[in-house]
C-alpha cells in the first residue's frame, strides 16, 4: 500500500514507531558511540517519518527526531534569569592546595560524611537544559540557556536542539525507572570534539576565513550561531553532571547524579570515580593527564565534589562558587619566545597596565603575541630587558604571563632598559604612585582611555550586560563625539547608530534594544558599572542589599559602610571619596533620569547584636555555618574569620581548633549554639 493511502491510525502508529527506533539509534551512536545500523539506514528511517509527516501534519510533534533542526530565532537570544546561579569552582594547583582544601572540607563537614566524586573537567561552555511534561507521559525539552553571567544566560534552545546527544524527549518509563520527575534540568559542558574542530579549520582555511583558535571558542561561537542548521554540521556534543528539581539540587549526591542522568539517556563521561583521600585524589589526576591526548576532546583539569548532599549543603558556598568542590587545573603550557616591547594601557580607573609584546608562539592550542607584565615592581623584580627571552605560560582561562627571563648561549639577555612613562600615554598629563601601592596612574577625569575602558565596563556581561557593546562600536562613538560618558549610552538614537560602520537598522535597533533593556539591571549592578575602586560583583551586591537604594548608599557614614560583610576602612574610603566628588553625583542623577533602576530588595535585619564581631569554629549541632552567619548578621552583627581583641564572641561547636584556643588565651567569652540562640533571643 502508497503512503498516500496510508490510514491514519496506520500512520500513526508507524510514526510513533519510527521515532522510538530513531531515539534509540541516536543515543546508540551519538551517546554510547556503539552503533547498531550505517548511515544509510538511519537516514532511510528518517527520510520514511518525513514522509509521514508531510502527508499527517498533524501527526508532527516537537520532540519527532525530524525537528532537530528548526527556524533561527526571529531576533537574536533573548536572556532568560537561571533557575540557580551556575556558579564558576575555586582553583587548585598542587597537592598542596588540595589537601588544603580537603582539610577545610573535614573541618567544616564535622560528623557528616566526606567522600569525593572525580571527573574530568570538560574545556567547553556551560549550558542549563531544562526539560518540562510531556503532553502523554515522560518529559520533553523545553529550553536550553547558556551560562551567560551566571545570573542570567542566553535562551540557544533552538541550537541546543541540534545537538543528538541531548535527548529531545525522555519517557515515562525511563524516568520512573530513575526516579525522577516529570520537570527537571540538567547542566553540563557543551564541547566541540577535536575530529569536528579540525573539519571546522579546514572548511575555513578552503574559504580563506581566520582559523578558530581552539575547540572552547569554536564551541561557544556556534552556540551563539543564529542558524541552527550551520550548528548541527558542527557536531557538538553535552556532557551532562548535575541535575535540579525545582531549582535544587538532587538529594541522592553527586554519583548517584551521574547514573541518573546516563539512565535517562544523557551523555555523561565515563571517566569518573569514587576517591577518599588527597592521595585519590593525586592518582586519578595522573591518570587523567595521562589519557588526555587520547581523549578526542578537551579537557583542562579535574574537578572534584563532595558526594553526599547532606554534606554538600553543611559546606554551603562563597560568594561565587560551592566549597564543596573544586577544580584541579593542570600544569599550566608553556613557550619560549622573545620580548619585542613593553605596551602601556590605560584602564577605566586610570591605572596604567603593562603589556609585552611577544614575537608569536603557540601554547596549548593558541598563538600568544601578547602577556601579562602585572606592573612596574614586577618588571623590575624580573630584571626584564627589552630583546629578553621569556618563558610564557599559559593555563585554561589565565591570561598569558611572562614566568621567567630565558638566559643560556641561545637566548642572550636584551640590551634595552624600559623606563615607566612619566605621563599618560592617552591624554599626557602626567601620572601619579601613590605612596603603597604598586600601581601608576592617570589621575585626569577626561583621560579618553579611561572613559573607553569604562564604557566597556559598563557594557560588559557581568555589569549591565549590554550586548554589542564592544571594542569597534565604542571605539566609534568616542572617535565621533556621541558619548562623553556612559549616561550619553541612553541618549543614543537609531539614527545616530545607522551611521557608524558595519551598522544597519536592524543592528542599530537591537543595540538600542539592549542599552534601554539594561536599566533594569538593579542597584547592584549600576553599583557595579560606576568602577568605584576595590567594589567588585560581591561587595556591589551586599551594599545593594544592605542599603536598598544609590541614594542610601551615597548618604551612608564609613562606620554604616564597614557594618556590611567585607567591607573594610580601604572600601569604605574609597566609597566614600567616589560619592564625595560632584562630577560622579552628577553622573548618577543622569542615570536616574534616563530611568535607570537604582534600587534592590533591602535585607531585613536588626540593630540588637550591633557593634559586636563573632568568630565561628567547629560544627554546631543544627545550624550550618552559612546559617548561623545569617542569624547574626540580621540581627546586626558582623563576622569575622580570625580572633583579635576587637572580636566580641567566639562560637564554638564540635571539633573547635586553634581559634578557640585564641580566644581561651584572650579571655574572649566563647558560647556554644545554645548560648548563640539564647543571645540572639534575649536581644530581640
Amino acid at each position: 500500500m502508497g503512503e498516500t493511502a496510508t490510514t491514519h491510525s496506520t500512520a500513526a502508529h508507524r510514526a510513533e514507531e519510527l521515532r522510538e527506533e530513531l531515539r534509540r539509534h541516536e543515543h546508540l551512536y551519538y551517546v554510547l558511540d556503539a552503533p547498531e545500523i550505517t548511515d544509510a539506514a538511519y537516514d532511510a528511517l528518517m527520510n520514511e517519518l518525513k514522509r509521514i509527516e508531510a502527508d499527517h501534519p498533524e501527526l508532527l510533534s516537537p520532540d519527532s527526531p525530524t525537528q532537530r533542526v528548526g527556524g533561527k530565532p526571529a531576533e537574536g537570544f533573548k536572556k532568560v534569569h537561571h533557575s540557580r546561579p551556575m556558579l564558576s569552582l575555586d582553583n587548585a594547583y598542587s597537592t598542596e592546595e588540595l589537601a588544603d582544601w580537603d582539610r577545610r572540607v573535614h573541618e567544616l563537614a564535622g560528623n557528616l560524611p566526606v567522600e569525593y566524586t572525580a571527573e574530568l573537567k570538560m574545556d567547553g561552555l556551560s549550558v542549563a537544559l531544562r526539560y518540562e511534561p510531556a503532553a502523554g507521559g515522560g518529559a520533553r525539552l523545553v529550553s536550553g540557556i547558556t551560562r551567560g553571567d551566571g545570573q542570567i544566560g542566553e535562551d540557544v534552545t533552538s541550537n541546543i536542539r541540534t545537538i543528538r546527544s541531548v535527548p529531545l524527549s525522555v519517557s515515562a518509563e525511563k524516568l520512573q525507572n530513575a526516579g525522577l520527575p516529570q520537570a527537571f534540568e540538567v547542566r553540563g559542558e557543551a564541547v566541540m570534539p577535536e575530529a569536528a574542530f579540525l573539519r571546522l579549520n579546514e572548511e575555513r582555511e578552503q574559504q580563506g576565513l581566520t582559523l578558530a583558535v581552539n575547540p572552547r571558542n569554536a564551541a561557544a561561537g556556534t552556540l551563539r550561531t543564529l542558524e541552527p542548521s550551520i550548528v548541527a554540521q558542527r557536531r557538538l556534543d553535552v556532557y551532562a553532571y548535575f541535575l535540579l528539581i525545582d531549582g535544587e539540587f538532587w538529594p541522592q549526591g553527586q554519583s548517584a547524579t551521574l547514573d541518573a542522568l546516563t539512565a535517562i539517556g544523557f551523555r555523561v563521561n565515563p571517566h569518573r570515580g569514587r576517591v577518599h583521600s588527597v592521595d585519590d585524589m593525586a592518582k586519578f589526576i595522573e591518570d587523567a593527564e595521562a589519557r588526555r591526548a587520547k581523549l578526542g576532546y578537551e579537557i583542562d583539569g579535574v574537578v572534584l565534589k563532595v558526594d553526599a548532599y547532606r554534606t554538600q549543603q553543611r559546606l554551603g558556598y562563597t560568594g561565587r562558587a560551592p566549597r564543596w568542590a573544586i577544580a584541579y587545573k593542570f600544569t599550566a603550557k608553556s613557550g619560549i619566545t622573545q620580548l619585542n616591547d613593553i605596551l602601556i594601557t590605560v584602564g577605566r580607573t586610570g591605572k596604567l597596565t603593562p603589556t609585552a609584546m611577544l614575537t608569536p608562539v603557540f601554547i596549548g592550542g593558541a598563538t600568544v603575541s601578547r602577556a601579562t607584565l602585572h606592573n612596574a615592581d614586577f618588571i623590575e623584580r624580573m630584571g626584564l630587558l627589552i630583546g629578553d627571552w621569556v618563558k610564557v605560560e599559559r593555563g585554561g582561562d589565565v591570561i598569558p604571563k611572562v614566568a621567567e627571563v630565558v638566559e643560556d648561549a641561545e637566548h642572550p639577555r636584551g640590551t634595552r632598559k624600559f623606563s615607566y612613562p612619566s605621563e599618560c600615554p592617552e591624554c599626557h598629563n602626567p601620572v601619579v604612585r601613590v605612596e603603597g601601592e604598586v600601581d601608576y596612574r592617570c589621575v585626569n577625569v577626561d583621560c579618553p582611555a579611561k572613559l573607553r575602558e569604562s564604557l566597556l565596563h559598563f557594557g560588559s556581561r557581568g555589569v549591565m550586560n549590554i550586548e554589542g557593546l564592544g571594542d569597534a562600536v565604542v571605539q566609534q562613538l568616542l572617535d565621533r563625539g556621541m558619548v562623553h560618558s556612559v549616561a550619553d549610552l541612553y541618549d543614543l538614537t537609531e539614527e545616530q547608530l545607522t551611521g557608524l560602520d558595519r551598522f544597519a537598522k536592524k543592528s542599530a535597533q537591537a543595540l538600542i534594544a539592549e542599552i534601554q533593556g539594561s536599566k533594569n539591571a538593579g542597584l547592584a549592578r549600576v553599583v557595579m558599572g560606576l568602577g568605584i575602586r576595590f567594589v567588585g560583583e560581591r561587595t556591589a551586591e551586599l551594599l545593594a542589599e544592605e542599603f536598598g537604594s544609590m541614594d542610601a548608599l551615597a548618604a551612608a557614614t564609613a562606620e554604616e559602610l564597614e557594618r556590611v560583610e567585607e567591607v573594610g576602612p580601604r572600601i569604605s574610603q574609597s566609597i566614600l571619596e567616589f560619592f564625595s566628588q560632584a562630577a560622579n553625583l552628577a553622573l548618577i542623577e543622569r542615570l536616574k533620569a534616563a530611568g535607570a533602576d537604582m534600587t534592590a530588595e533591602k535585607r531585613q535585619r536588626s540593630e540588637q547584636l550591633a557593634g559586636l564581631t563573632f568568630v565561628l569554629t567547629g560544627t554546631l549541632p543544627t545550624l550550618t555555618r552559612d546559617e548561623a552567619k545569617q542569624k547574626i548578621e540580621a540581627a546586626g552583627g558582623k563576622t569575622a574569620g580570625s580572633v583579635s581583641k576587637k572580636t566580641s564572641y567566639v562560637v564554638a561547636g564540635e571539633e573547635a581548633g586553634s581559634k578557640l584556643e585564641k580566644a581561651l588565651e584572650l579571655n574572649i567569652p566563647v558560647l556554644d549554639e545554645a548560648g548563640l540562640l539564647a543571645l540572639l533571643n534575649s536581644s530581640a
